[in-house]
């Protein structure tokens, strides 16, 4: 028997709805005689990521932990970093084309997503603060994603049983964790996969 089409959409912001430009860190590392892939490298060490996006450290105290670890004196490392990350990436605009789409054939939109105490300025400086119903932070949570209760308080700020849930993300140990709570998950990998979100929201 067929799905039932999901009646709201969950939408992961890193990676899906806004996209960054690795040329501007890898500027940035050649600038300041860094490895390249030392920024992420280093700001994605999970002793630093996991509180950054579990509400215990602010982005300010995030970044600068990120300077301190770099090889650098300290004041090129807090250059390298604030350069860095000036870049607050993009919207990518087929995404939020099917953000509207869903939100227009009457689908609830949420960004659910791990993120620092910065995200709220972030979404007014890409345009997204009007183009989606809810967000669902970690930084608010204090959970971060693939937690169990993160979905679960996903879909109850939806009002919507788990499984009536379309939930878009492109980390596929998230994805799994989703899956565990019983959304309904894909992992996006580009807009290649815009057909099948449409027919699971059943959108025409």
């Amino acid at each position: 028997m067929r799905r039932q089409p999901a009646k709201a959409l969950l939408i992961d912001l890193d990676g899906v709805l806004r996209r960054w430009d690795p040329a501007v860190p890898a500027a940035v590392e050649q600038k300041y005689g860094l490895a390249t892939g030392a920024l992420m490298e280093t700001a994605f060490t999970w002793d630093l990521l996991r509180p950054a996006v579990a509400g215990e450290l602010t982005d300010a105290q995030w970044m600068s932990a990120v300077a301190d670890r770099l090889p650098l004196p300290a004041g090129d490392a807090s250059a390298a970093v604030t350069e860095w990350q000036t870049h607050r990436g993009e919207v990518d605009a087929e995404v939020l084309a099917f953000v509207r789409e869903a939100r227009a054939a009457g689908r609830p939109v949420g960004i659910a997503t791990n993120a620092t105490d910065r995200l709220p300025g972030d979404l007014a400086a890409l345009g997204l603060t009007g183009e989606v119903d809810l967000v669902v932070s970690s930084w608010e949570l204090r959970i971060h994603k693939p937690a169990p209760e993160f979905f679960a308080h996903a879909a109850a700020a939806l009002g919507l049983e788990p499984q009536w849930i379309l939930f878009v993300d492109d980390d596929d140990r998230v994805v799994r964790g989703a899956r565990a709570a019983k959304l309904l998950a894909y992992r996006w990998s580009g807009p290649d996969g815009l057909p099948y979100l449409r027919g699971a929201l059943g959108l025409p």
